[in-house]
C-alpha cells in the first residue's frame, strides 16, 4: 500500500469518525433526556451523585464507542469495495473467531 492511499484512508476515516462522534454524542444526550427526563449530568461536578455520574459515563461511553465501531467497520468495508484492497491497518488474513 502506498503513502497516498494511507493518507487518503486517514482523511476518510478521520472525517467519518469525527462526524460519527458528534452525531452519537447528540443521540446519547437525547436518549438520556428521553429515558430520565433530565439533561445529562456533568460527571465532574461534585454535586452530582456518584452513581448518576457513573451511569452517565458508562452510557455515553458505550453509545459513542458502539457507534464508532460500527462506522469504522462500514468505512473499512466501503474502502475495500471501492479500492479493491483492505483498508490500511486491516489484516484480512487474521483468523476470525
Amino acid at each position: 500500500m502506498n503513502t497516498s492511499q494511507k493518507l487518503l484512508w486517514n482523511l476518510y476515516a478521520g472525517a467519518i469518525g469525527a462526524l460519527t462522534t458528534l452525531v452519537a454524542a447528540k443521540a446519547v444526550n437525547a436518549v438520556w433526556e428521553l429515558a430520565t427526563g433530565d439533561t445529562p449530568p456533568e460527571p465532574n461536578d461534585p454535586e452530582v451523585p456518584l452513581r448518576r455520574a457513573l451511569t452517565w459515563a458508562v452510557a455515553s461511553g458505550v453509545g459513542i464507542g458502539l457507534s464508532q465501531l460500527l462506522v469504522n467497520r462500514f468505512a473499512a468495508n466501503q474502502w475495500t469495495r471501492v479500492m479493491g484492497t483492505p483498508a490500511p491497518g486491516i489484516n484480512k488474513t487474521t483468523l476470525r473467531i
